[in-house]
């Protein structure tokens, strides 16, 4: 008998599911070279053919498969677990005592009444009564009255005009609307839009790139809110906490670029070097500088929603090196990135000599990364600075103002921990690389 007729005798029996050769009596054996041959090649396709019946139906074995051959994307797998436990890890402060029993829900503005307001100068007082349809929730279709308070406070007043969408806290009794509170203009369509561009453009420009940086933002976000907040409210060290956090989100996003692999370990080394610095300049000179936690906006809310507690001072040096960890993260992946395609295109290059290049790198990056940093925290105290301009404020005094003292600690104390990082990157990337090289 042929081996083509071997061949298919051993497939009809991998159909019936008993998966095994078939050899003795059920062949032709024929004597010297064709025998050993018939039986090697029935051997070989019965082994296929076992492997490949094992092999496609068990997904376990797929994904671990994948995980062995592709750096990237047991990193993705791991972040997408991460985004999947983040999602369902509670806070413990979803319900306040505030909002208990109330639905918050958007509305849309059908009429206004401003005579109860009342004019000083720039700012109103009193109250908008306004009729509004509930658009969402339990009451959707209702129209009701509604009612907007100004307290006189640029920064937290509002009026509505006909056709404005609000937020509105809904307050009822036995299933019967007792009042209706105006929060503030419902915004989250909008802002939803500028998601959706911020994505598309991202997925547009970067392709599979852009959406593992999609996926390293969602678990960013989710992990500030749902772990890092809540543990500074519960009262864990906000340093060692804020350390910690630094360290992991580093890594993830680290890994989703390079999957787990040398230029990730370098580039997470550099990187966490520069916050070490950062957070050691912070401890050190707001001590030395008398800062408060207290310049931070809402700090004194904070204290007085029964929190008084926390040490806002020990948040604000938590919040000076977590604030600087991004620009650290671009430039250990720009020094890395540069260090890991010289190696790349020149295999025998010595490690000092790839040092020598990273650190070359650095050095025109900080330059930009220094500004770049400068003017991110400048905006967020254009308006301080313009009213002592206004007022004529001495620069001695400027200079010695509690809140301008933290912002140039923040600035400098973040500086200091990017110039850390370009020759840490550089060392870290020059020896790693190129033993890896070498090893290959």
């Amino acid at each position: 008998m042929s081996t083509d007729t071997n061949s298919n005798r051993v497939a009809n029996n991998t159909e019936d599911g008993q998966n095994k050769p078939v050899f003795g009596d059920s062949l032709d054996i024929k004597n010297g070279d064709e025998t050993s041959e018939s039986i090697s090649a029935v051997e070989k396709q019965t082994e296929n053919l076992h492997n490949d019946h094992y092999s496609d139906d068990s997904f376990s074995n797929r994904i671990v498969k994948v995980i062995k051959s592709d750096r990237k994307a047991s990193s993705v797998i791991a972040g997408l677990l991460v985004l999947i436990i983040l999602l369902m890890l509670p806070t413990g402060y979803e319900e306040a005592a505030a909002y208990r029993g109330t639905d918050r829900v958007a509305a849309r503005v059908l009429s206004t009444d401003e005579s109860a307001l009342r004019n000083a100068g720039m700012i109103q007082f009193g109250e908008q009564n306004c009729d509004i349809e509930i658009l969402k929730g339990r009451f959707k279709g209702q129209i009701v009255p509604a009612v907007n308070m100004l307290q006189g406070s640029l920064d937290s007043d509002k009026i509505y005009a006909v056709g404005d969408k609000s937020l509105v806290l809904v307050s009822s009794i036995g299933g019967v609307i007792s009042s209706v509170l105006m929060i503030d203009h419902y915004r989250i369509g909008v802002e939803l839009v500028l998601v959706a561009i911020f994505v598309l453009l991202l997925l547009l420009f970067a392709g599979a790139t852009g959406a593992r940086a999609m996926l390293s933002f969602a678990v960013t976000v989710l992990a500030i809110w749902k772990v890092l907040v809540p543990a500074m409210l519960r009262g864990v060290n906000p340093v060692g906490i804020g350390m910690l956090f630094a360290l992991a989100i580093t890594v993830m996003s680290l890994s989703l670029i390079y999957g787990f692999d040398s230029r990730c370990m370098a580039a997470s080394l550099g990187a966490m070097l520069g916050v070490l610095v950062t957070c050691i300049i912070g401890i050190v000179f707001s001590s030395l500088l008398k800062i408060h936690g207290a310049v931070m906006n809402y700090a004194q809310t904070l204290l007085y929603s029964g929190f008084d507690y926390l040490n806002l001072t020990d948040i604000l040096k938590a919040a000076i090196f977590i604030g600087a960890a991004g620009a650290m993260t671009d430039l250990a992946v720009d020094i890395t990135s540069a260090v890991h395609e010289l190696v790349e295109q020149v295999p025998d290059i010595s490690w000092q000599t790839a040092v020598k290049s990273g650190i070359n790198v650095g050095k025109n990056a900080i330059s930009t990364m220094v500004t770049t940093l400068l003017l991110a925290y400048s905006g967020g105290y254009m308006v301080l600075l313009m009213t002592f301009m206004a007022q004529g404020t001495p620069m001695g005094n400027i200079f010695n103002y509690n809140g301008v003292s933290a912002e140039i600690l923040v600035t400098l104390a973040g500086s200091i921990g990017l110039v850390a990082v370009a020759p840490f990157t550089a060392l870290c990337a020059g020896v790693l690389l190129t033993r890896r090289r070498g090893a290959a």
